[in-house]
């Protein structure tokens, strides 16, 4: 539904965003890893891809908790300003749709934005965002590769570590693009999903530390709002150039 086109323009702001971010992050002074989860926060889909990256990445706590915030609040501001934004852009439905899921953090986030100019823009948005979700799998295993690579060259272990979780992520979106699995299932599984994640956070919370939080600064916050921008900024551009609205 999303075509070629889309899906080069969420691909494209994707690259364009992790890449200036890991190379703003080293400009401000900012810890490679917790640089590497605000970029994977704010390129892919939020929360998730900061846990999913911390896998790979095997950042603090605190790192993780940092970027977590980072992509809430800043995704929560493009929930109210991207819908007044396109008062003056006028991108019609299909762009503005395409704009939310390729630049807001959270899934959440974009349906929230997406469904305040109609029903078709919702429709779209919703199905762009998960579209570049999809992309968080060979994300995952790219960064791990790069992981040890890196390793290798400081002298240490060169074995990649291995995401389990992608496979079983890869292999549930193939189950469920079937049809075969009824609504029934599917809403149930939904909540539990959310459930879990919720734990997972909970239970990071509980091991983060508010005093090594402040200790980070300032700079990381202006990382995230840097990449905010950027990737709001990048992903319309493309829109507008490539004819996608």
């Amino acid at each position: 539904a999303v075509g070629w086109v889309g899906v080069a323009v969420i691909a494209l702001s994707l690259v364009l965003t992790f890449g200036f971010t890991t190379w703003l992050g080293r400009v401000l002074g900012v810890d490679a890893k917790l640089t590497q989860l605000i970029a994977a926060g704010t390129s892919i889909c939020g929360a998730s891809a900061v846990i999913a990256t911390n896998t790979v990445t095997r950042g603090r706590d605190e790192d993780v908790a940092y970027a977590v915030a980072c992509v809430t609040i800043f995704g929560s501001l493009s929930m109210i300003l991207l819908p007044l934004a396109e008062n003056w852009l006028t991108l019609g439905p299909r762009g503005f749709g395409l704009w939310t899921g390729a630049s807001i953090h959270e899934v959440a986030q974009v349906v929230a934005a997406a469904f305040q100019r109609g029903e078709e823009a919702g429709q779209f948005g919703t199905i762009a965002k998960l579209t570049r979700v999809m992309m968080l799998a060979p994300m995952i295993l790219c960064l791990g590769a790069f992981a040890a690579r890196r390793r290798q060259g400081q002298g240490g272990g060169g074995k990649a570590p291995i995401p389990w979780f992608v496979f079983g992520f890869i292999a549930m979106v193939g189950v469920a693009s079937t049809g075969w699995v009824p609504q029934a299932v599917l809403d149930p599984a939904t909540a539990v999903t959310q459930f879990l994640l919720a734990m997972a956070l909970a239970a990071m919370g509980l091991e983060t530390d508010l005093r090594k939080l402040a200790a980070a600064g300032g700079r990381p916050a202006l990382l995230g709002a840097v990449a905010w921008v950027f990737i709001m900024g990048v992903s319309l551009a493309l829109i507008i150039l490539t004819g996608a609205a």
